[in-house]
Parts: structure tokens; sequence; C-alpha cells
């Protein structure tokens, strides 16, 4: 918003206002009254009807509606502006702000403090002037605040790119519900033009569905020993052998011929 405010009366005159509006380079004022509440708002648009309705010669159209000049000829904001005004609070978010305006076809919006005073304004050029905030200040406000409202959401496990206000988030979140709560939030923040999502939900934890069953990496192999359950044979069988072991699966295990047999080969013929 822009503080402090260029405010005017009731009775403030026709050219006052225009000498208010190209002093401050403004596009309208708030009219108060005198405790500084809005009672309406006085805007080049107003003024330049008042004064398309002047008397033209040479013109064929016909002057529009405008502002009845007083008994004493003045034209003042009391009659020039128009209600009823939108307001809204210092809290309100700029994307809340952007809808009121198109809500209502206004150009700006008086802010008011607690006890219902203007002394703040904002026009669209203020909402747009959002979307001007650097990419790492965009980034650094949604992990370090975004980010670590959400309970259970660890921002080292979410990724972050900013470019030109176009967010994406990768990595995961602990449920699925999370997601558009995330997703929201990143779009309230001021700059912020667009969010692709790239989240997916870790339901395990941390580990994946194939990663439920017990570690047996540090196990012994015991592939071709006699003790395997699959394909390993106690004996040997070579020329001048014995007949070797078999393992569960009825195959034959040990050795032939000197090589040793994995689970997986086959059967010797018989």
């Amino acid at each position: 918003m822009t503080s402090p405010v260029v405010r005017v009366m009731p009775e403030t005159g026709f050219r006052e206002i225009v000498a208010l509006l190209a002093e401050y380079d403004i596009t309208g004022v708030p009219v108060v009254d005198d405790d500084g509440r809005p009672l309406g708002i006085v805007s080049e648009a107003d003024l330049l009807l008042t004064l398309a309705a002047q008397e033209d010669q040479g013109s064929l159209m016909p002057p529009p509606g405008a502002a009845r000049p007083g008994p004493d000829g003045s034209v003042t904001a009391a009659d020039l502006m128009s209600g009823p005004v939108i307001c809204i609070s210092p809290s309100t978010s700029v994307v809340a702000a952007a809808r009121l305006m198109g809500r209502h076809g206004v150009k700006r919006l008086p802010v008011l403090d607690v006890d219902g005073r203007v002394f703040g304004m904002v026009s669209r050029g203020d909402l747009l002037r959002v979307f001007l905030r650097e990419d790492r200040v965009i980034r650094r406000e949604i992990v370090e605040e975004v980010l670590g409202r959400v309970e259970g959401v660890s921002p080292a496990l979410v990724g972050v790119e900013v470019d030109q206000g176009r967010v994406v988030l990768s990595g995961t979140v602990p449920e699925p519900h999370l997601v558009p709560i995330v997703l929201n939030l990143c779009r309230s923040v001021d700059g912020v033009v667009s969010v692709t999502d790239r989240l997916s939900a870790d339901t395990f934890g941390g580990l994946g569905p194939e990663d439920d069953s017990p570690d047996t990496s540090g196990s012994p192999d015991t592939s071709g020993s006699s003790g395997s359950p699959e394909g390993a044979g106690g004996g040997a069988e070579g020329p001048g052998g014995g007949t070797g072991g078999r393992g569960a699966d009825g195959r034959a295990g040990g050795a032939r011929n000197g090589s040793a047999r994995g689970s997986d080969a086959p059967a010797p013929v018989r």
C-alpha cells in the first residue's frame, strides 16, 4: 500500500482535487469525514465526466450525466465521489485484494486501521509491483516460512526452484493430504506467478514398499554349500566320485568335473 494517504474532505472543491492528483501523481483520492473514515472515492474518471459535461458547440454528441453544481456554482468532492467504498485491512493478501478489484470493478482500495480510519491506499499498480520481487527472496520465504508452517513437512525433503516467479516443487511430503496445503500456501506468497506440482507422498516414512523386508546384506553367501535351501548338494559328482546331495528343490548340488554349480544351474542327467 501507499502511505500516508492523500485525502480530501466532502467540501473540497473540483480544482483543488485536480491539483492534488497532479501534485502527487495519483489517479484518485478517498473522501473522508472528520474522523478519517471513508465516505467515497473521487477518481480521474469522475473529474473527466464533469469536464465532458461542459457545453461544446462543435460536438454533435450529447453531454453525459455529471455532478450537478451547488447553488454557488461549485462542484465538490461530495458531488463527485462514488460509493460505497470497498475497503481492506492491512492483513488482506494481494490475491484477495486483486479479486475484490476485479469483482467490484474498482482500481483502488482504501486500507483501514483497527478504528476504521483510512491510513493507506492500494492501487492496481501496487498489486502488480509484488511480481517484481526477486526469485531468491520468494524461494527463501517458501523454504523458511511456508514449508516450516506445515506440520510434518520437512523443508529438507522438498525441492524449491523459482524462475521469474514460477515455482516448481519436488521431493516428498509424509501424507497425500499435505500436497494441496503446501501448493496453496506457496501460491499465496507475494510474487508467485504459478506453482508446478512434482511432489509425491512418502507414506512409508522413508522406505519404499520394496524396502519393508529385513536386510540380508550381511548374511554369508551360501550358494553352492551344503546348507543352502536351494540347489546346493553336499557331495561331489566326478570321475570316481559318489553321488552328491540334493537341495530343497531336488537339484543335484556339489561340484561336477571340478566346477561349482549355482542354484540356477540345470540338474545333471542321470
